[in-house]
C-alpha cells in the first residue's frame, strides 16, 4: 500500500499510448514514409500474388463449371513396334454403347492435306494447320463455340465447306472475313463457313480445319479412321467408363489405345501455378523481413536522436515501462501503416489485374489478415530492442548527451 503523500506516475490509456508513439512519426514524415514503405511493398506483393493466383484459380473452376469435366477422349497410341496405332473404323459406334456415355463424336486427321490462303504460299509455309473430317455433333462433345458463321451440318457436310479454329483462322489471315472466304485445303476449293472459338478442353481444335466427314472421304481421299473419340458421361461415372473405354474402342488391341480426361490437363495447370505463387509468396516474405529490419534501423536511430526528450520524460517521472512502451508503439504503428497501405496496394493490384484478364477478382481473407498479424509481428520484434535501450537510459545520462 502506497503511503500518504507519495508520488504515483501517472498511467497512460490506450489513446495517450497511441499519442505518445506518434509523435516521432510526425515530427519525422519522410523517415516514417520510407521505413513504412518497406513493409508496404513486401505486404502488397504476398497479398497481390495470394490474389492474383486465388483469382486464376476461380476463374478456372468457372471454366471447368461451364465446361464440364466428364469429357473423355479417346486416340491411337504406338503399336509394340513403335509405330502409329489406329482406331477402328467402327471404334466410334462401339463407344456409344457404353451405357452411361451419353453422347460420342469424332475427328479424323486427313493425312497429307495442307491448308493455304492462296495457290501462291509456298508448299513449305503450312502454318502447322492439320485437315480434320468431323462429324456434325462435335461441338456437342466438345462445348466448342462458333465466333463466325455456321457449322457443318448435313446439307454443307458432303460439300467443299470448312470451319476453321481460331488460330488456324488468324494465321491464314482471315479473322472476321468469314463467311465466303475460299481456302485450299487438300489442294480443292473450300469455303469458310463458319471460325471457332478457342476450345479449353480440346485444344487441337485451335489448329484445325474441319469439314464433314461424306466430304473428307468423298473429295480429300480420308480412309474413315478416328483419330480422336470425344465422349460425355454421367458425372458420377466417369471413371467407370475411363476404365473400359479402351478395350471398348479397340477390343483387339487395348493397349494401343490412349484414354484421357482433358480436365486433368487444366487441373495440373493450376497445381503448377500453385507452385509458381509459393515461390512469390517466399519472395514477398523476403520482402517483408527487409522493411522489416528498415523499421528496426529507423527506430535505433530515433533512439539516439531523441535521448534529450527521453531525459526529459524521465526527470518528469516517466517510469521506464513508460518509455518502452512509446517506443514500442512507435515501431507498431510504423509497421501497421505500412501494413495497411500494401494491403491496399495490393489488393488494387489483384482487381486490376483480374479485371485485366476477365477473371472473378478474389482477395483471400487470410492473405490480408496474415500479412497484417505478420506486419505487427515484425513491429514489435523490430522495436524490442529499440524501446528496451530507450528506457534504460536514465535522466542524467540522456540529458548530458543532448
Amino acid at each position: 500500500m502506497t503511503a500518504p503523500g507519495t508520488l504515483r506516475p501517472a498511467r497512460l490509456r490506450p489513446g495517450d499510448v497511441v499519442k505518445v508513439g506518434a509523435v516521432g512519426l510526425r515530427t519525422r514524415p519522410l523517415r516514417a514514409f520510407l521505413s513504412a514503405l518497406g513493409i508496404a511493398i513486401g505486404i502488397a506483393a504476398m497479398v497481390a500474388v495470394a490474389g492474383v493466383s486465388s483469382s486464376s484459380r476461380a476463374d478456372l473452376d468457372r471454366a471447368l463449371a461451364a465446361l464440364g469435366t466428364n469429357l473423355l477422349t479417346v486416340s491411337p497410341g504406338s503399336t509394340l513396334t513403335g509405330e502409329k496405332a489406329q482406331l477402328p473404323v467402327e471404334a466410334e459406334s462401339m463407344v456409344a454403347r457404353i451405357a452411361p456415355v451419353r453422347r460420342v463424336s469424332a475427328i479424323g486427321l486427313v493425312d497429307d492435306a495442307k491448308v493455304y490462303r492462296t495457290s501462291k504460299i509456298p508448299k513449305t509455309e503450312t502454318n502447322g494447320i492439320a485437315v480434320y473430317a468431323a462429324r456434325t455433333d462435335l461441338r456437342d462433345a466438345t462445348g466448342a463455340e462458333l465466333s463466325h458463321g455456321v457449322w457443318l451440318n448435313t446439307a454443307t457436310g458432303g460439300f467443299p465447306a470448312v470451319v476453321l479454329g481460331s488460330a488456324a483462322a488468324e494465321r491464314l489471315g482471315i479473322g472476321h472475313a468469314a463467311p465466303d472466304v475460299q481456302v485450299l485445303v487438300g489442294g480443292r476449293l473450300f469455303t469458310v463457313i463458319g471460325i471457332l472459338e478457342p476450345v479449353p478442353l480440346a485444344p487441337e481444335l485451335d489448329t484445325a480445319a474441319l469439314v464433314g466427314w461424306p466430304a473428307a472421304q468423298s473429295r480429300l481421299g480420308f480412309d474413315g479412321h478416328p483419330t480422336t473419340i470425344y465422349t460425355r458421361s454421367a458425372d458420377a461415372r466417369v471413371e467407370d467408363v475411363r476404365a473400359v473405354l479402351g478395350a471398348t474402342a479397340n477390343p483387339a488391341a487395348p493397349n494401343e489405345v490412349e484414354v484421357s480426361r482433358p480436365s486433368d490437363a487444366l487441373a495440373a495447370k493450376k497445381a503448377a501455378g500453385e507452385a509458381f505463387t509459393g515461390l512469390l509468396l517466399g519472395l514477398g516474405a523476403v520482402a517483408l523481413l527487409v522493411g522489416g529490419v528498415g523499421v528496426a534501423n529507423t527506430m535505433v536511430i530515433s533512439v539516439l536522436e531523441r535521448r534529450a526528450e527521453i531525459g526529459l520524460r524521465r526527470s518528469l517521472g516517466a517510469t521506464r515501462g513508460q518509455i518502452r512502451t512509446q517506443f514500442l508503439a512507435e515501431s507498431l504503428l510504423l509497421s501497421l501503416l505500412g501494413g495497411i497501405g500494401g494491403a491496399f496496394a495490393g489488393a488494387l493490384v489483384t482487381a486490376g489485374y483480374a479485371a485485366y484478364q476477365g477473371w472473378p477478382v478474389v482477395i483471400p481473407a487470410w492473405a490480408v489478415l496474415g500479412g497484417m498479424a505478420a506486419t505487427l509481428l515484425i513491429g514489435a520484434v523490430a522495436g524490442l530492442y529499440p524501446a528496451i535501450r530507450a528506457s534504460r537510459l536514465s535522466p542524467t545520462e540522456a540529458l548530458a548527451a543532448t
